[in-house]
């Protein structure tokens, strides 16, 4: 092990649990179920812009992209940015909206606001399992790519490296909830930014400069620097599948969602929607350039996804290269304690509150509950993350969509439609959920596009025959 890479580690890791123990103490003096999963809706505009940047940049941001990215060339690098409005799009289409409903509801998850404006417990149901099996599967992704991190640069084995991975991420979540989840992802977000630039800058340093660097990366395969990489798989109907899957699509991600709900006031989301653009666009456009460049350094990865370890250990002093380790372990970590707190706020508020209501009178039970599934779902990961894939995009990506074809339609026609009812949304969950596992399973890609765009399509078209035939059914009902 090297000393010089592990010191700045344990010290990032000790601001993050202090910033977990503070929001202990903050919620111990609150009501539990606002504290613990919206932070008392207080974030200003910074908080909101690297909570939901550090959220959506993850595991494929900092290792399974630039793993892409090493293998596909500078052409992914083009496609990456496509991901760069994800932030303002979200912000941008929910932010108001949201806000405004939550409050009005004092709704403290994305179901709450699906029970309110459609008043339907068997949609809250199904949201509720597709949440849980997304979220698993994302989270899953997560873990991998923590565990690949510290097993290439601080020299364990994978087991022992998803073991302090998870162990970490699970307890800070565990302490503190949702306002240490933005706490220290406003921490992370910074690490992230400096790490990403310094990085980038030790790979070009490396190469001599950007023309040598393109000009090795040549050699090595001239598709490697075409727009379209290696056998022109990034097309037309890639690119523009991509850009659903990681950009228009990200509306409908309801992790990004509950951000929507907790900020403080007009003026943090717009000033989050612009911070938010910003650090998306270093972080994308700087990562995925390291991997790509990276080639140029380690032509001869058998595991596509260790080159941002591996370049780090190779370009970067030891000490440097601690303090950037904690950037893609901030990454990672920000994502899954979002999403491992929105799951247990499945568990809790939509569906052990929602059969039994008075027990939220128990702060102490309600508390205990809380935290015992946050450590149970930690061990569960644990469990699914012991025989890991080559390449983690690919499940990361699978997971995004589908929340996406699940959600998408809900979410924007839920609060931008006054006649969107129930069976519009339940039928295009279901459709667009059940087409998106069916057409990903089999591997068939209709025109060429990526599963996700028939997916949205199918889905919007279920919400629409739906709701006509809800519309005719309620006006039975009133009719009698």
């Amino acid at each position: 092990m090297n000393l010089g890479i592990i010191l700045p580690l344990i010290i990032y890791l000790t601001f993050v649990f202090g910033a977990a123990i503070y929001a202990y103490i903050k919620r111990t003096k609150g009501d539990f179920l606002t504290e613990y999963y919206m932070g008392n809706r207080s974030m200003t505009g910074f908080v909101l812009a690297m909570t939901t940047a550090s959220t959506y940049a993850s595991a494929s941001s900092f290792v399974g992209g630039p793993g892409a990215a090493y293998k596909y060339g500078l052409g992914w690098v083009l496609l990456a940015m496509i991901q760069v409005p994800a932030v303002w799009l979200a912000l941008g289409a929910l932010g108001k909206k949201f806000a405004l409903l939550s409050r009005e509801t004092n709704a403290l998850t994305i179901n709450d606001l699906f029970l309110y404006r459609y008043k339907n417990k068997y949609l809250v149901w199904i949201a509720s399992l597709a949440l849980l099996l997304a979220f698993f599967a994302a989270m899953t992704v997560q873990f991998i790519g923590g565990a690949r991190l510290l097993e290439t640069t601080i020299g364990i084995s994978y087991t022992q490296a998803l073991l302090l991975f998870a162990l970490t991420v699970g307890i800070y979540t565990f302490i503190g909830g949702f306002r240490a989840v933005v706490l220290t992802d406003t921490i992370q977000g910074t690490v992230m930014i400096f790490g990403t630039l310094i990085l980038l800058g030790g790979t070009i340093y490396a190469l001599g400069g950007v023309e040598s660097a393109v000009n090795k990366l040549t050699e090595i395969d001239p598709a490697l620097v075409s727009p379209y990489g290696p056998n022109d798989m990034l097309g037309f109907q890639f690119m523009a599948s991509f850009w659903v899957l990681v950009c228009f699509g990200v509306v409908g991600l309801p992790h990004t969602a509950v951000r929507c709900m907790a900020f403080k006031d007009s003026k943090a989301l717009h000033r989050g929607m612009l911070i938010g653009t910003i650090v998306l666009s270093l972080i994308m456009f700087g990562m995925h350039l390291s991997g790509a460049l990276g080639r140029a350094i380690i032509p001869d990865l058998t595991i596509a996804d260790q080159v941002i370890p591996t370049l780090m250990l190779q370009v970067l002093p030891p000490i440097v290269a601690g303090i950037f380790l904690a950037a893609p372990m901030s990454a990672i970590m920000s994502t899954i304690d979002a999403q491992l707190i929105q799951s247990s706020s499945i568990f809790v508020k939509d569906l052990y509150l929602s059969a039994k209501p008075d027990a939220a009178k128990n702060e102490k039970k309600i508390s205990y509950i809380s935290s015992l599934i946050t450590l149970i779902l930690t061990a569960l990961l644990i469990i699914a993350a012991l025989n890991p894939p080559e390449m983690i995009i690919w499940l990361n990506l699978f997971a995004f969509g589908g929340l996406e074809a699940a959600f998408l339609w809900v979410i924007v026609l839920g609060i931008y439609w006054d006649k969107a009812n129930a069976y519009g949304a339940l039928s295009s969950m279901i459709i667009g959920l059940g087409s998106y596992i069916l057409l990903t399973q089999l591997g068939v890609k209709l025109l060429g596009f990526h599963q996700i765009v028939p997916a949205l399509v199918f889905g919007l078209m279920a919400f629409l025959i739906g709701n006509k035939w809800g519309e005719r059914r309620l006006e039975k009902i009133e009719k009698k």
